[in-house]
């Protein structure tokens, strides 16, 4: 019997190998060049200069108005000629993308905060674009966009640490300090009030404030010819108080025989009288101060030795002075002074409305001090890997409206039961307590404010929960 051969294509199986064969090479070649395009797609080239790549790898996407367009081919380091260094970026576009204006901008943006970054292009709208394979070039000055990174490699081991000490130190400061600070922010209080006022009549046009820093410009002028005549009062000054400093006992025995003088020069000189009565009082009252005078004399010579040098050289100074008073004379005469004075006036005046509703809250309260006394508290036990927290967990019970899960109303019941051992589920909120400010009720709410078992309480608590609050004093914070 003859059998009937079969010419079919598909039962040839070394074309059907070859064809596998093929397919797969071409397969594994388009995946291996995914992430530089896929062959034989027209792209549009572009080179993109950057102050640093920011962790871009070849193969990143481009996005324009967050649309992918095309993909980051190549990244090479470039060295300029001021010492500096770049990346250089061959960014591959579709085609369609149509080319850039030459005053697009390009920015490195993370994708997720794993760490993939993409190239963002902002279209310029310039009418002249970047050829193919043109350069568009990122000025070193443009910030680069902080990534998640750079916020986390803030906190190293020695700023943890040095935030751990800076916390304890400051907790440790505030200790015992409560009363000085309340008297501190308590005197803020009248300092802003009575500012408005003394600001208000600086700036006012009747106290001529515009013509005071001139002025302290010609007085300075004035006195600048004449400084080595000053340098040389001074000097001879010196020479003269040197020679006191050596001959005290006959100054003090001066000073004693001028009573006695005096009585004579009275009985002697009546027609002067009147002006030796005069001059005996005088004298008896510098007759302390000289004797002061006379005991100082060992400590005022090496000081006016001292200021000799200091005196020579006073005409430099005199003479820079000058020019810092013209300089503050030009910056009186600005007109944008006033106006500023006038904002501040009116900054004091916006201010004083939220430093009286502030001040309570530590004044009265203490709540500012207690604040860092227990963020210190919170830090001061650890071990040599850090700090820790102590916790407990609050499990609620499993009830209609209840914190343990989704609710549609506040929690509003039931009450406790001891038979079935539930406990009372009622909702107590206060996210605003009262904290002695003006318009509120004189207490400090916050964390004297008590469970109301049986009850729903949201806001405020009924009644004055009084200010007797915790008071802070030295070792609190260990």
């Amino acid at each position: 019997m003859n059998r009937r051969r079969n010419n079919s294509i598909a039962a040839n199986p070394i074309l059907i190998g070859g064809v596998t064969v093929l397919v797969t090479i071409v397969a594994v070649f388009l995946s291996y060049n995914a992430n530089h395009g896929l062959p034989f797609v027209p792209t549009y080239k572009v080179n993109v200069v950057l102050p640093d790549a920011a962790g871009l790898i070849a193969g990143n996407e481009v996005r324009i108005g967050g649309a992918r367009v095309g993909i980051v081919r190549k990244i090479d380091a470039i060295a300029r000629r001021d010492g500096s260094t770049g990346a250089r970026l061959e960014l591959a576009l579709d085609d369609t993308s149509n080319h850039l204006p030459v005053d697009s901008t390009v920015k490195v943006r993370p994708k997720s905060s794993l760490g993939l970054k993409y190239v963002q292009i902002t279209r310029g709208t310039a009418a002249r674009t970047i050829d193919p394979d043109g350069t568009l070039t990122v000025p070193r000055g443009t910030v680069r966009p902080i990534d998640i990174d750079d916020f986390f490699n803030m906190y190293d081991e020695p700023t943890r640490q040095g935030s751990s000490e800076n916390l304890l130190a400051y907790g440790t400061g505030f200790a015992g300090r409560g009363g000085d600070l309340n008297a501190a922010l308590g005197d803020l209080d009248p300092l802003v009030r009575h500012l408005e006022p003394a600001a208000r009549n600086l700036v006012a046009a009747r106290t001529h404030f515009k013509e005071l820093f001139p002025a302290l410009g010609q007085a300075a002028a004035e006195v600048a010819p004449v400084a080595g005549v000053q340098g040389e009062l001074f000097g001879d000054l010196n020479t003269t108080f040197r020679a006191f400093a050596d001959n005290q006992q006959a100054i003090e025995d001066s000073i004693a025989g001028g009573p006695h003088a005096l009585d004579v020069a009275t009985r002697e000189l009546p027609a002067q009288a009147g002006f030796e009565a005069d001059t005996t009082e005088l004298f008896r009252r510098l007759r302390k101060p000289f004797r002061s005078l006379a005991a100082a004399s060992v400590h005022l010579a090496p000081a006016f030795k001292a200021g000799t040098p200091a005196l020579k050289i006073s005409p430099q100074l005199n003479a820079r002075l000058v020019s810092t008073l013209q300089a503050i004379t030009t910056f009186a005469a600005d007109p944008r002074v006033l106006p500023a004075l006038q904002r501040l006036t009116q900054t004091a005046v916006l201010a004083d409305p939220l430093v009286s509703f502030v001040t309570p809250a530590q004044t009265t309260c203490n709540y500012l001090t207690l604040l860092f006394r227990n963020l210190g508290s919170a830090l001061s036990e650890g071990d040599s890997v850090g700090t820790f927290l102590r916790s407990d967990p609050v499990i609620a019970a499993q009830l209609p409206n209840s914190e343990a899960g989704p609710s549609s109303a506040p929690a509003n019941g039931p009450p406790d039961d001891k038979d079935t051992k539930i406990l009372d589920t009622y909702l107590h909120s206060n996210p605003y307590p009262n904290t002695a400010a003006p318009g509120q009720v004189h207490e400090c709410e916050a964390g004297l404010d008590q469970y109301d078992p049986g009850h729903q309480v949201i806001g405020n608590e009924p009644g004055n929960q009084t200010v007797a609050v915790e008071k802070t004093k030295r070792g609190d914070v260990k």
